[in-house]
């Protein structure tokens, strides 16, 4: 959860058009027709799925079955009269808040004047004076809503994550969770363990009465940048890298002490690509050792050494989540150019976007207003999003296409097929080369199409593809995203 706002993700996503020489992504489209060799042989790795964060929209909606349903299983939704596709999601990151409005002695949080309230996610740990769980200086009956969201997304089958946008408020120097007056360090020195406890209680707390465990934990969220404020519009805090170091070993203690071995830590969440490699790079051994996933935003857009942190990553033996991408362009074009760059060069097991829901135009799924708490307009996102959650599923192998504006995902069990696409140019005919693989029955295969224009398909199906000689034509009408499905193949 990015940027203090969307101002800095903004001129981040504008800084598009490294070429691929130099490992990132060159513009996104192919050039006229084009034939794409999809071959097994470049496989590169199990996919463990697509996830959100719950805060901020859950914060508002998490008591809907409705937007469970469409955001958690790949169920038919119908919402303001419209049969939406559910994207089957399977991750949910949920937010441990930092807020809480009660009084410790004379001491009461600072809140920045410009933060809406959807935007303050109460935590649970409200008194610093008693670290017992079951003492009134916890209250359990925080985040009601985040909470029931949470538990729905869970009992529809999503595993989860534990993040926290900041330390609760009394942990932070000047008791504001959205950060210091300049933008510098907010955690006091004498709070990283407290930090830490609070997560490790929460996931306790978490597997025992809500039924929940959580598959990962992060105590950061982009802590190296230097935009939150004491006048912000969310919660954050900055935490530099040396302070990262002993929040995450102060973290795997307090898990232990939870009897949570089984839940990983993963780190550090930094706002973009090269953030990520550099903080990744500044842990010694000992810190490395206690991180099994490394996390990291997509705020970079179309820049970014996405490959130069693949690589350090997987050299270290770590999973590698781009845990948020988030963008302000609602035809969906943006994000499926971006996780398609992701597919070729970051090559992460999973992919989550920020926020599903935004009040802002163009940067959720669905809009709505954030001081009425009404749902609005479906933004074409939300289509271009089913493209590609709806048919690369969990445990799907992912087959990196050697294009940028192309991937495939193979399941071996059910011998099924699937490429997407994205046409960020003119009009052309893509044609895929199944030559590789051992097995491709002649005969017709599946597509399913969105325009980002917003006139015309949204997620059309159609069947009237044909497979011959281990090749498949398709049609791509200018700006079209384009999911292929083909059957009986294997390797």
């Amino acid at each position: 959860m990015g940027s203090p706002a969307k101002i800095n993700r903004r001129t981040l996503l504008a800084a598009a058009g490294v070429t691929a020489a130099s490992g990132v992504l060159s513009t996104g489209a192919a050039r006229a027709d084009a034939t794409v060799r999809v071959d097994p042989a470049a496989d590169q790795g199990g996919w463990e799925g697509w996830g959100t964060s719950l805060a901020w929209w859950a914060n508002v909606f998490g008591d809907r079955d409705d937007f469970a349903d469409l955001f958690f299983t790949t169920k038919t939704v119908t919402y303001n009269g419209a049969a939406l596709p559910g994207l089957g999601l399977n991750i949910a990151r949920y937010n441990l808040g930092a807020c809480s409005w009660n009084a410790v002695g004379t001491a009461r949080m600072v809140a920045s004047p410009n933060i809406p309230r959807f935007k303050q996610i109460e935590g649970f740990w409200q008194d610093w004076r008693n670290e017992d769980p079951a003492s009134s200086a916890w209250n359990w009956n925080a985040d009601a809503k985040q909470r029931a969201m949470l538990v729905k997304a869970t009992q529809r089958g999503a595993i989860s994550e534990l993040f926290a946008n900041s330390p609760m408020w009394w942990m932070c120097s000047n008791h504001n969770p959205s950060g210091s007056a300049g933008g510098g360090p907010n955690l006091q020195s004498w709070n990283h363990r407290q930090h830490a406890l609070h997560l490790a209680v929460t996931a306790r707390r978490a597997r025992d009465q809500w039924g929940v465990t959580f598959k990962t934990a992060t105590a950061f969220n982009e802590p190296s940048s230097n935009w939150w404020r004491a006048d912000g519009k969310q919660e954050g805090c900055n935490i530099p890298a040396t302070t990262q170091r002993s929040v995450i070993g102060h973290l795997r203690t307090e898990l232990d002490r939870q009897g949570l071995t089984g839940i990983a830590i993963s780190a550090s969440d930094e706002t973009n690509y090269d953030l990520a490699r550099t903080t990744w790079n500044s842990f010694d051994a000992a810190t490395k050792n206690r991180v099994r996933q490394v996390n990291v935003h997509g705020y970079q857009g179309l820049s970014g050494r996405r490959d130069l942190l693949g690589n350090d990553v997987r050299a270290a033996g770590k999973v590698l989540w781009n845990s948020e991408h988030g963008d302000n362009n609602g035809t969906g074009m943006m994000t499926a150019r971006c996780l398609l760059a992701d597919f070729r060069w970051l090559k992460p097991n999973a992919w989550a976007y920020w926020q599903v829901m935004d009040p802002t135009a163009g940067w959720g799924a669905i809009r709505y207003d954030g001081s009425t708490g009404r749902a609005g307009v479906v933004e074409t996102k939300l289509y271009v999003l089913a493209q590609f959650t709806r048919h690369i599923r969990p445990g799907m192998r992912i087959i990196n296409s050697g294009v940028d504006y192309a991937v495939a995902a193979h399941d071996p069990a059910a011998r099924r097929l699937v490429i997407v696409a994205a046409n960020n140019g003119a009009a052309q005919t893509l044609t895929f080369d199944l030559s590789a693989f051992g097995l491709v029955p002649n005969g017709t295969a599946t597509r399913w199409s969105t325009l980002t224009s917003g006139a015309g398909d949204r997620y059309t199906q159609r069947q009237d593809l044909i497979v011959t000689g281990k090749l498949v034509r398709v049609p791509f009408a200018a700006g079209a995203v384009q999911t292929i499905q083909i059957d009986g193949v294997a390797r």
